[in-house]
């Protein structure tokens, strides 16, 4: 099983798919907690060079209550990343899979949550 959702945007910038994703991630009522700008920070503390690297935090609220509320420790799964990465012919959009990132965790209600999360993760990588 793929743990991550995935679709590669060719012939386009980084910049623009971080706009259209953050776009694509409203639409679905996630927004975004977190961003880490990989590559500038593997460049700054360890001087690798590295293409453009990002990694989105995102989070939709009514999801992630849900989610907590059938089991409490999940946050240590949460938020659901999304990565922006530079490819040879664009840039890849790849969202976690949150069915196969909670399989660790025996909790059927969980397990609907994050099918449904999926369901919309695709929706957004598929919007992108």
């Amino acid at each position: 099983m793929s743990y991550t959702i995935n679709r590669t945007i060719t012939g386009a910038t980084l910049e623009d798919v971080d706009t259209r994703t953050r776009s694509a991630l409203s639409d679905h009522g996630f927004g975004v907690l977190t961003e880490i700008d990989v590559q500038s920070t593997l460049k700054k503390k360890i001087g690798a060079e590295i293409d453009g690297y990002r990694i989105l935090g995102a989070c939709n609220p009514n999801m992630a209550h849900e989610a907590l509320q059938v089991e409490p420790q999940v946050g240590a799964m949460l938020p659901c990343n999304v990565i922006l990465r530079e490819v040879d012919d664009g840039v890849e959009v790849s969202a976690i899979d949150p069915v196969a990132s909670m399989q660790a965790i025996d909790n059927d209600d969980l397990k609907h949550v994050a099918g449904q999360v999926r369901d919309m993760l695709s929706q957004v990588v598929n919007e992108v």
